[in-house]
């Protein structure tokens, strides 16, 4: 078993093996901007999109469920590319938690918000060619908490949901691609608590846990979600840097082990099953 520093340049390892994937920075940066792009898009679009058409729509359900299966497709796409981090604060905790260099921190959360921004200016494009849409009614799917908040709660209700939220999201991430969890269940834990972590929180703030997601919609809609932005930065910030350094605690772990990403896991898993399929004797008639 191969054994990287925690602060390599190339988290991320080849299918089937703990061998770093030499992907250029650029490369990397491109898919952080695809993926954020991509949750965006699907997560953010489902909710101004679908949520409530023709008039029943997916509801609170298909939403959250949007969101966490944006986050696993892309996982399956570019995770063996650049880590499939796709948020600012992932990156941030990855890094507290000796899983990422931080000399590419800032340059991944250039990708990711750009990726946020450019994801929300297509929904935008889209939604604005529905008959009746309003940017100022409809809106598209931003943050926002008091009066911008879907169930009136207070800055404060906001902030805790928030910073606790991505601390455990960061908790489950950290957890799922550890060498010593169980393989091939990672991207499914991942999926399943984002979209869990909607299911708690749209009423709340809409969700974020995601500086990016946040960002890219208030930046387009602008007046109070742009005003009210701040909070979805600093608290997902915050429950990312408590979950990385945390983590490291909890676990006894100094952040010396290679650390599988989530789409190795899912290679090795899918290895794995094949392998037994083939070697199983084929029972006689």
């Amino acid at each position: 078993m191969a054994n990287l520093s925690p602060t390599s340049d190339n988290a991320v390892y080849q299918p089937g093996e703990l061998a770093p994937v030499q992907a250029p920075l650029p490369n990397r940066l491109a898919v952080e901007f695809i993926g954020t792009f991509w949750l965006v898009l699907g997560g953010c679009g489902s909710a101004v999109l679908a949520a409530a058409f023709p008039k029943v729509g997916i509801g609170l359900l298909g939403v959250s469920l949007a969101f966490g299966l944006t986050v696993l497709t892309m996982a399956f796409a570019f995770g063996h590319i650049s880590g499939g981090h796709f948020n600012p604060a992932v990156s941030l905790g990855l890094w507290l938690g000796g899983r990422f260099t931080g000399r590419n921190l800032p340059a991944y959360w250039v990708a990711q918000v750009l990726g946020g921004l450019a994801g929300a200016a297509l929904l935008y494009g889209i939604a604005s060619g529905q008959p009746g849409y309003s940017l100022a009614i409809n809106g598209l799917a931003a943050n926002g908490y008091g009066a911008a908040s879907p169930g009136g709660f207070s800055l404060l209700a906001c902030f805790l949901t928030e910073t606790v939220l991505t601390m455990f999201f960061l908790y489950l991430i950290l957890g799922a691609t550890d060498t010593r969890a169980a393989k091939g269940f990672g991207p499914i834990a991942i999926g399943l608590g984002l979209t869990l972590i909607h299911l708690v929180s749209i009423p709340v703030t809409n969700t974020s846990v995601n500086p990016a997601r946040s960002l890219g919609p208030a930046l387009i809609v602008g007046g109070v979600a742009l005003q009210q932005v701040w909070l979805f930065w600093v608290a997902p910030l915050l429950g990312a840097a408590l979950a990385g350094v945390s983590y490291r605690w909890l676990t006894g772990s100094q952040g010396t082990e290679p650390v599988a990403s989530v789409a190795q896991r899912i290679s090795l898993a899918t290895s794995t099953i094949g392998e037994v399929t083939t070697s199983s004797p084929v029972p006689k008639p």
